[in-house]
C-alpha cells in the first residue's frame, strides 16, 4: 500500500497549495537568512523542497543551494520554475539522503515537511540524517506546527475554489496524528487525498534534535520573529549540530 504522502504530492497538489507562493516563500527565506547568519559561501540544502519556492528564493538572493524531495511531480514543477537558475534538485527519501557526510552548512525543512511517517524511528532518522550531512557546527531550521495551537484551532472543514475546481478538507485528530482529508471536483470527477502528520510537543521536539546532537538555539513562532509560546501557530525550531 502506497504511503499517504507517495499520493498527495501530484499534480493536484499545485492546486490545493497555489495560495503558497512565491512571495510568501521570499519573506520566509529573508527572515530564515537573518536567524542563521546565511553567507554567500554557504552550501544550504532544502530537505523537501517541493516545487522549489524556497530553493527559488535563496538562488536569487545569491545563495547556493539545492533542492530535495521525493514527488516527481513537485520537481519537475520546481525545475520549470527555476529555469536559468541552474539550481540542482534531487529526488530522494529524507529518512535517507544521498550525499556524504558533512555536505552542507545548512539544513532548511519548511512548511510542515516533518512527522510524516508512523513510526518515531522513522521521524528519528530524518532528523539523524540532517545531523549526519551538516559540516560540524552547521546549521538548521525546522519550520513544524505548534501542536498545542492545532489542537485548540483546528477547523473541522472547509470549502474553497481554485481555478473553477471545489477543494473540500477536513481535519480531525486521531490519536498523535492531525489528519487532513481533501476532496477535488471538477469535471474528470472526484479525487480523495489525506495528509497525517505525527505531532510532537515543544518538550518532545527538543529532546529529539538533542538526541541527535542538534542544539536547538531559539525558537519562534511565526516567521515575524515572535518568540515560542504554546499559544503561537508554529514551532520554527533553530539551532546548530555539535559533531
Amino acid at each position: 500500500m502506497p504511503q499517504w504522502y507517495e499520493e498527495s504530492f501530484g499534480e493536484d497538489y499545485l492546486i490545493v497549495y497555489k495560495h503558497r507562493n512565491q512571495q510568501d516563500a521570499s519573506k520566509e527565506v529573508e527572515q530564515a537568512a537573518k536567524w542563521l547568519n546565511l553567507t554567500r559561501d554557504d552550501l544550504i540544502l532544502d530537505l523537501c523542497c517541493g516545487m522549489g519556492r524556497h530553493s527559488i528564493s535563496l538562488k536569487r538572493r545569491g545563495y547556493q543551494v539545492a533542492g530535495l524531495d521525493l514527488s516527481a511531480v513537485l520537481l519537475k514543477k520546481a525545475l520549470e520554475q527555476s529555469e536559468g537558475l541552474a539550481i540542482p534538485f534531487i529526488r530522494a527519501d529524507m529518512r535517507t539522503l544521498p550525499f556524504v557526510d558533512g555536505s552542507f552548512d545548512v539544513v532548511l525543512n519548511l512548511f510542515t515537511s516533518f512527522g510524516y511517517f508512523k513510526e518515531d524511528a522513522d521521524n528519528e532518522r530524518v532528523l539523524s540524517e540532517i545531523a549526519r550531512v551538516l559540516k560540524p557546527g552547521g546549521r538548521f531550521l525546522i519550520d513544524f506546527l505548534n501542536r498545542t495551537s492545532v489542537e485548540k484551532n483546528l477547523v473541522p472543514e472547509s470549502r474553497r475554489q481554485v481555478d473553477g475546481r471545489w477543494i473540500k478538507e477536513k481535519r480531525w485528530i486521531e490519536g498523535d496524528f492531525v489528519c487532513k482529508s481533501i476532496e477535488l471536483s471538477d469535471e474528470r470527477g472526484k479525487r480523495t487525498y489525506q495528509e497525517r502528520v505525527k505531532m510532537y510537543d515543544y518538550e518532545q521536539l527538543i529532546t529529539m534534535l538533542e538526541k541527535y546532537s542538534l542544539t536547538c538555539k531559539q525558537v519562534y513562532s511565526d516567521f515575524n520573529g515572535e518568540p515560542y509560546s504554546p499559544e503561537g501557530k508554529r514551532m520554527i525550531v533553530t539551532g546548530c549540530v555539535k559533531k
